[in-house]
């Protein structure tokens, strides 16, 4: 009972607890972006293609991190 009134009052937050989540899943679709890039600027033979994918692939977990750690600021 006592979660209860401690979510209802707002003493108890959701988006702390489930970022992690969002993490995760965010750095799943950033690497399989860059894969994706990868393989297809291989097989069309565009090298432009083939860096963006390799920046995805590095830069784009990093990206996520931040932008969920500018998120909770929001709510810490």
């Amino acid at each position: 009972m006592e979660k209860l009134k401690d979510f209802l009052n707002f003493r108890w937050l959701i988006t702390p607890r489930i970022m992690p989540y969002i993490f995760w899943i965010g750095v799943f679709i950033a690497i399989v972006m860059g894969l994706i890039d990868i393989v297809d600027g291989a097989r069309a033979g565009d090298a432009r293609l083939i860096t963006q994918g390799i920046f995805t692939l590095f830069l784009g977990p990093i990206f996520v991190r931040m932008l969920c750690e500018w998120f909770l600021t929001f709510f810490r």
